[in-house]
């Protein structure tokens, strides 16, 4: 959420940076700034009313100890208390309607953000590892699945639905593979492993952005005002909502595996076939809440953490900046990490990482101090897949694949597999 001081003092630069985004949203901004002038108005209203209350309440004491007469100035007192009253209903109301329409306004893209209106304006950082020549032609992960017999999307169909996968033998073995391997990577990194509940409240959605304006993209529970989580970056910075943080503790690094859930809404007929794009998948999240004045070098250190798995696993893979036009709703500045997938012939986004700045941590309340009588301030916040997990298996299967159909398993997950080879 942005800072209505802001808004107020810079309402040219918060439209000019809407309209980076593709978002002409002066209408909007507009409205905001009109309910904010209410609101300052009628505080101003209460404020002083309730110290002409206080005033005149003080004198009714010595009034009555010197036999003076009390009863025109409690009906007086009882007129404007019932003034107050009504006057505190309208200021709760404009409050609630400026909170509103403040949480549909997304972040504003940092400078160092590259101008564009899509993603064919993202600008390419860096390129790691080489694409490797087959000497054959290679199968997408899909048919090596199926031929390995190691995924099933058919039974999952019977089962679930369609965009829901069944892991089998080692195939299952690889994904839990996978997941031990991040986990124990980013934890020998300085991340504290934490293991998130798969369902938040919408208090926990609003904080990190889900809610309001993506709630159709968010699997509801039934009869209950609980949401299944399409990412753990909702539990794991929402685990300090609420709360003043040690500034000399800061950077704060969690990591987190968890099942994820999407309704991709809007994405018919995009990766249909395949692990890359499901409804329910699991993830492995990085979380950090930094100072302010070191977000932006937590962020490469963040990214770089990505990367360093991608690494570990021989991936090829490149690094892209997202422009103003494809950057996520609650982002600030936002690193693409892109596995090279032949099936494909292109590489696919493996892992965002974002700072979020102070966006996330002023809906969720989640602030700092350095010493107790300093005015608390608020962290900023980053998050960044370390990584999604069945696309790290998707790529693995096709880098990987063998002319005989078999699969080499990556030597870093072969203690872990206990097997060097599928199929």
């Amino acid at each position: 959420m942005l800072d209505i001081k802001f808004i107020r003092e810079n309402p040219d630069v918060v439209k000019a940076a809407m309209k980076s985004r593709n978002a002409n949203m002066d209408a909007e901004i507009d409205e905001i700034l009109r309910f904010d002038r209410v609101r300052r108005e009628l505080t101003a209203k209460v404020e002083a009313m309730k110290s002409e209350q206080n005033a005149v309440t003080k004198k009714i004491p010595q009034m009555k100890k010197n036999g003076e007469d009390t009863s025109q100035v409690m009906r007086e007192m009882k007129v404007l208390s019932d003034e107050i009253s009504g006057l505190d209903g309208e200021l709760s109301d404009v409050e609630k309607s400026l909170r509103d329409r403040l949480l549909t306004i997304p972040n504003i893209p940092n400078e160092t953000v590259p101008m564009g209106v899509d993603d064919s304006d993202n600008v390419e950082v860096r390129r790691w590892g080489e694409l490797r020549d087959f000497g054959f032609s290679p199968k997408a992960h899909w048919d090596l699945g199926r031929d390995l017999n190691i995924l099933d999307p058919k039974r999952a169909a019977k089962v679930t639905g369609a965009r829901f996968h069944f892991y089998r033998g080692l195939g299952a073995r690889l994904e839990r593979a996978i997941i031990n391997f991040f986990l124990d990577t980013h934890t020998s990194r300085g991340y504290t492993e934490i293991l998130p509940p798969d369902i938040v409240n919408r208090a926990a959605m609003t904080g990190t952005g889900q809610l309001p304006k993506f709630e159709e993209d968010a699997f509801k529970l039934a009869n209950d005002d609980y949401f299944l989580i399409s990412t753990a970056e909702i539990p794991l910075t929402n685990y300090h909502r609420e709360e003043i943080l040690d500034g000399n503790a800061l950077p704060i690094k969690y990591c987190a595996y968890s099942a994820c859930f999407r309704a991709e809404a809007g994405s018919a007929g995009r990766d249909t076939r395949g692990l890359v794009r499901q409804h329910q998948f699991n993830k492995v999240e990085m979380v950090k809440f930094a100072r302010p004045d070191a977000s932006y070098d937590e962020l490469e250190k963040l990214t770089a953490d990505a990367e360093n798995v991608l690494q570990l696993l021989g991936l090829p893979y490149r690094v892209v900046c997202l422009s103003t036009g494809d950057l996520g709703f609650c982002a600030a500045k936002t690193y693409d990490v892109e596995v090279w997938m032949p099936s494909y012939d292109r590489y696919v986004e493996i892992s965002s990482c974002s700072n979020c700045e102070d966006y996330q941590a002023r809906r969720a309340s989640i602030r700092f101090k350095d010493d107790k009588a300093d005015k608390a301030k608020f962290v900023h916040t980053l998050n960044g897949s370390g990584l999604a997990v069945g696309r790290t298996v998707a790529a693995i299967l096709e880098n990987y694949q063998e002319a005989d159909g078999s699969v080499t398993v990556p030597e870093v997950l072969s203690s872990y597999m206990n097997v060097s080879k599928i199929g």
